[in-house]
């Protein structure tokens, strides 16, 4: 058992939220019982992961995923009322972590997917430091860098461009950000890998003879929060279980 705020302080030590502006608060979104013992993490603060959690009497839910994304609708009305009900009516806290977990280089959701898939990271740039760029030691054609991403991950990438281009150098960021083609583009890379894609990266692939791929938004950032949860598992008292609920896009 842990007291929250001590868990709190442990994963704000390790991930420094301070460092980044982000689109949602991060660290404690919706507060539970002062004590913390079993945590259920997962990519989405979904209401199949919060009943997950009532089932398995969870004190606390972890996800990349949280709520109260700058822009939105502010009142508590429909799918977000529910679900903050079901969190308050249980004492279950929400902790979220965005940016942060995808950053950190060591436990960022780039971090993580650069490790499961053998790409030797060399830096970091962009937008607060988001785009990483590196190499694949394979250096074999885009088609196979696709074909083992989508069996390392589970779940069919969709390549556009040149799939018969030798990849050596590469670009990624998880998640949605099909936005940073251009800036992987400039790198020099021979390909880029995010999780989601735009009609817009169909002709910058064509035109600039870059493959992208689009690896899928929740496999690319599984990992992230299941390394934060393995290293919140060794804090006394505290058991850690990942569910991975299916998610398509």
């Amino acid at each position: 058992m842990m007291q929250l705020q001590q868990l709190l302080a442990s994963m704000d030590e390790w991930l420094e939220p301070w460092r980044y502006q982000d689109y949602a608060p991060n660290g404690l979104q919706i507060e539970g019982r002062a004590e913390v013992r079993h945590i259920i993490t997962g990519v989405t603060a979904s209401q199949a992961l919060i009943d997950v959690a009532i089932a398995r009497r969870a004190d606390a839910i972890l996800v990349h995923h949280g709520y109260f994304w700058k822009g939105e609708d502010a009142r508590l009305i429909g799918m977000k009322r529910a679900r903050v009900a079901k969190l308050l009516q249980h004492d279950i806290s929400l902790i979220a972590y965005h940016l942060p977990l995808d950053g950190h280089l060591e436990l960022g959701n780039n971090a993580t997917l650069a490790r499961r898939l053998g790409w030797q990271a060399e830096g970091q740039t962009g937008e607060q430091g988001l785009l990483w760029h590196g190499r694949w030691p394979a250096a074999a054609t885009a088609a196979q860098l696709a074909e083992e991403i989508s069996v390392s991950l589970g779940r069919q990438a969709m390549l556009l461009g040149p799939a018969e281009r030798p990849v050596r150098r590469l670009a990624w960021c998880t998640g949605g950000a099909q936005s940073f083609f251009q800036e992987a583009i400039r790198l020099g890379v021979d390909a880029f890998v995010t999780g989601e894609v735009s009609e817009q990266c169909f002709h910058l692939a064509e035109e600039y003879g870059v493959a992208f791929i689009a690896a899928g938004h929740h496999v690319t950032e599984r990992y992230g929060v299941q390394a934060l949860g393995e290293k919140v598992s060794h804090l006394p008292g505290i058991t850690v279980e990942f569910v991975d609920l299916f998610n398509p896009v």
